[in-house]
């Protein structure tokens, strides 16, 4: 899913949990617990931002707003 938000790619909780092989409800409860922030859609679905997503990955520290 591609949104232009400054051109920040927004993905799925589907989309992170294949990354992570992980359920997406686990990932639904990273974003509830603040280890991820998520953005809500207008009709209420939680989206992330690769960027954040890919460190978290990766390993490096994020910084969630709550």
């Amino acid at each position: 899913m591609k949104v232009d938000r400054g051109s920040e790619r927004l993905l799925t909780p589907g989309e992170v949990a294949s990354l992570f092989r992980v359920d997406p409800k686990t990932v639904t409860r990273w974003a509830a617990s603040g280890r991820i922030s998520s953005i809500r859609t207008p009709g209420g679905h939680r989206r992330f931002r690769e960027s954040e997503v890919r460190a978290l990955l990766h390993g490096e520290p994020t910084e969630t707003a709550h």
